[in-house]
């Protein structure tokens, strides 16, 4: 079983509600992280905890953020892993991301800021069933130690 969802803007996207994923990216996102890839070669992502542009994605080239045992892995997006701050997990813990990208310049250290671009997060509640079949999630180290960065 699957849906569609629409997000202001026309952006779009589909998933299968059979696989709670806890990150997602839209179509338009995927094709900035492509633009991405061909500059910078392997890219990563961690969701800020709030200082300075707010709470958002950034881009980085893989291994440009040092993750550890105070990031928690929620998953991949378009290849790419996507680590949030353990702190900033429990306020998240029970939503899906989806980042998405608009216009604009962020204050931050991001990959596509100087493209005019930024990264956003939008979010939704997970349904009841959703949140009992999610997977487990690990932290940074756990991550670091099955997968080179």
């Amino acid at each position: 079983m699957g849906g569609i969802v629409a997000f202001g803007g026309g952006a779009f996207f589909i998933f299968d509600m059979n696989n709670s994923n806890r990150v997602l990216i839209t179509a338009e996102a995927t094709n900035v992280v492509g633009q991405l890839r061909a500059r910078f070669g392997d890219l990563m992502f961690h969701q800020s905890g709030g200082c300075c542009d707010g709470s958002q994605p950034m881009c980085f080239e893989k291994g440009e953020f040092i993750v550890g045992s105070n990031d928690i892995y929620l998953g991949d997006i378009d290849g790419c892993a996507f680590f949030m701050s353990a702190d900033q997990f429990e306020y998240w813990k029970h939503t899906q991301l989806i980042i998405d990208i608009t216009p604009g310049r962020g204050a931050s250290f991001s990959l596509e800021i100087p493209l005019g671009l930024r990264f956003i997060t939008r979010s939704r509640l997970f349904t009841d069933g959703e949140l009992n079949s999610l997977r487990p999630v690990i932290d940074g180290e756990e991550y670091l130690a099955k997968h080179s960065i």
